[in-house]
């Protein structure tokens, strides 16, 4: 594992993916209603400065992953409790896009299979990608890239060109003020899915090619980042802020609407299929980031913790058995409680350490 090395280039496409995963499942920031983009584009900026937070932590110590960094600056006992915390952090976030996959499933392609069987195959199907280690899951990832990419584009050509958009439903700009606007940014939108970036400090030790490390993934954040707020606006655009707001899963509405005479009946297929590979991605990145986790921490090797992690990851999607109680879990909890302890406070005290600890030994 130590010895395992992949390219920029790979490291890139993984992110991308990883960046849109379940993102466009949802609409984010609904609180600013037309002035969503607004908000998205404020939590861009928030996630864009975690991300330089962690570029500057793998340019102090580039030899090292998340969990060895915690060891290494912040004592053995401590930095393995941090680095368990880490671990249970991953470990959920997998299990609730685990569960996503299920219930988006079942709403719309097996609706007579009950959610537990489509999780379990799914869940196997993603520890069976991510068993031979990191490399293997980065190029399979960066295959499956230009199939979410291509899908995607495809998509949003279907809904330009079906006079479906609607520009007076992004108008008046502002009509509440800002306050409506932050409220929605921050923490929210800077957690989801900006925030999650900290998962990448686990991987970008594993590039092969540090020195080209920076550019090509702040260019790569920007491009997906814009990416996301453009598709979050066009279900506005299409169902307006109200109805956007008060959907489940808005783009999948706007997808069923999209209709091209004697060429497309259906786009909704499309969405599901690209979806399903996004959250599968996403899935599996936090899977395996769990996974090295508990191999760095104790001494058990890697491919026996996919077993005991897949394990508690399948157990944790029944953690709410309804579904409206795992949103509000997501959005009210995790969201703004939890998760900001991960994705700020923690990095920004691993970093103040190690730049104390560096200026002690200069």
């Amino acid at each position: 594992m130590n010895k395992v090395t992949t390219e920029v280039s790979q490291l890139a496409f993984t992110l991308a993916a990883f960046e849109i995963g379940s993102t466009t499942l949802f609409l984010l920031g609904s609180k600013a209603k037309q002035d969503a983009w607004l908000a998205m584009l404020i939590g861009a900026v928030g996630g864009f400065l975690l991300l330089l937070l962690h570029l500057g932590i793998v340019r102090m110590d580039s030899g090292h992953d998340l969990f060895e960094l915690c060891k290494k600056y912040m004592g053995k006992w401590l930095g393995s409790v941090i680095g368990i915390a880490f671990v249970f952090y991953f470990t959920y976030e997998s299990s609730r896009n685990l569960r996503d996959i299920g219930d988006l499933a079942t709403l719309t392609l097996l609706n007579r299979t009950p959610t537990a069987i489509v999780t379990l195959l799914a869940l196997l199907v993603i520890a069976d990608s991510i068993h031979l280690g990191p490399r293997a899951w980065f190029l399979i990832v960066s295959v499956l890239f230009y199939l979410i990419a291509i899908g995607y584009v495809m998509l949003l050509l279907i809904i330009s060109f079906t006079g479906l958009i609607h520009p007076q439903f992004m108008f008046p700009i502002l009509e509440n003020g800002w306050k409506p606007v932050w409220e929605a940014a921050i923490p929210e939108i800077i957690s989801f899915p900006f925030g999650q970036t900290v998962l990448f400090l686990v991987f970008f030790r594993l590039v092969s090619r540090n020195q080209k490390i920076n550019k090509s993934i702040m260019f790569t954040y920007w491009l997906t980042a814009i990416l996301l707020i453009g598709v979050n606006q066009i279900c506005i655009l299409v169902l307006g802020p109200d109805l956007a707001a008060s959907t489940t899963y808005p783009l999948f509405q706007v997808t069923q609407l999209t209709k091209v005479d004697k060429i497309i009946e259906r786009a909704d297929p499309l969405f599901a299929m690209i979806l399903f590979l996004g959250l599968g991605i996403k899935s599996a990145a936090f899977y395996i980031g769990a996974v090295i986790g508990m191999s760095r921490i104790t001494v058990v090797k890697y491919k026996v913790w996919i077993v005991v992690v897949g394990t508690v990851i399948y157990s944790l999607t029944f953690l709410s058995p309804v579904f409206t109680e795992f949103l509000w879990i997501g959005l009210h909890i995790a969201l703004d409680r939890v998760w900001p302890i991960f994705q700020i406070a923690l990095p920004l005290l691993l970093f103040f350490t190690m730049s104390i600890r560096k200026n002690k030994r200069a």
